[in-house]
């Protein structure tokens, strides 16, 4: 896939993200206050963060196809790692604030939602499901960190319109039925929503800092590497490689021992060759190779 092609389809999908979060923020938050469902409310605020993570993850993709430049010759490719820091911040932030909100909502006095509260968090559950399945497989599809983490937005959010359903649900039942402690059951439905926003935000934060920190692959990840390398003529042994992740592609730091009675024209030739082979690697955006002189020995 040429790279033209790989942004235009991320940008699409973080723009499809962008529209689809301002509907559904706009539903909720408006059926919520007028059915009275403090988990609705919430379930708002938090699709209303997507809009900020999209956002931000649109910035990021337009970052990261920037070319390499002379402050950054390895390239762009870390701004979508970035962005997907950023949406996880986000993602925590709302967290703490539904648990908030929902939490305050025990010392006032409350009163069931209305039973159309119901209808928006199927809509809602529906749109969200579909939004993520789209997203995390054009992710995996373009090896994109920040797509993924932001399809996980959108499943965060069917998780938590879950919740706010059977809250909802049952504080409708209890206010019809006369069943006064089931009214409780929509703010605690908003409790149990900020939990698995707050823990799904960790998680995702947690690795993709783990991959800005100049993260290399798994020696299991790099066996095709190796393997095109060793195809070069005159390569004696692999003596070391590292693949560095630079958001959807790597760059890779390899050693390689040739026969110590080569010329050094002769060397520079076969690491030219070696260059080659790996960058015509989907993955593989630049290539840095070292000669040693062949040894028994390491």
């Amino acid at each position: 896939m040429e790279k033209n092609d790989r942004f235009k389809k991320a940008e699409f999908a973080a723009m499809i993200g962008i529209v689809g979060n301002i509907a559904l923020a706009a539903l909720k938050w408006g059926i919520g206050v007028y059915s009275g469902s403090k988990a609705l409310v919430a379930d708002a605020v938090h699709s209303a963060s997507d809009v900020a993570g999209s956002f931000a993850v649109y910035l990021g993709l337009r970052a990261a196809k920037q070319p390499p430049d002379e402050d950054h010759p390895y390239g762009h490719g870390k701004a979508e790692m970035i962005a997907a820091i950023i949406v996880a911040v986000l993602l925590f932030l709302v967290g703490i604030e539904i648990g908030r909100s929902s939490f305050e909502a025990f010392f006032s006095p409350i009163e069931p939602p209305k039973s159309i509260a119901i209808v928006a968090v199927i809509i809602s559950i529906i749109i969200k499901e579909a939004m993520f399945r789209y997203k995390f497989n054009l992710g995996k599809k373009l090896n994109s960190d920040a797509l993924i983490v932001n399809a996980y937005e959108h499943r965060s959010d069917v998780y938590s319109s879950i919740a706010a359903l059977i809250g909802i649900g049952s504080a409708v039942l209890g206010g019809k039925t006369g069943i006064e402690w089931l009214e409780y059951a929509d703010p605690v439905a908003g409790l149990l929503v900020s939990l698995m926003v707050i823990k799904m935000a960790w998680h995702l934060g947690k690795e993709s800092i783990h991959s800005t920190l100049d993260h290399v692959l798994h020696e299991e990840d790099t066996m095709e590497m190796r393997k095109t390398a060793e195809t070069v003529n005159h390569v004696k042994r692999i003596d070391e490689l590292h693949a560095r992740e630079h958001g959807h592609y790597v760059i890779v730091d390899i050693k390689v021992s040739v026969d110590p009675n080569m010329t050094v024209e002769d060397g520079h030739r076969v690491g030219k060759e070696v260059k080659r082979k790996l960058l015509e690697l989907e993955s593989v955006q630049n290539v840095f190779v070292h000669i040693n002189p062949y040894s028994e020995e390491r």
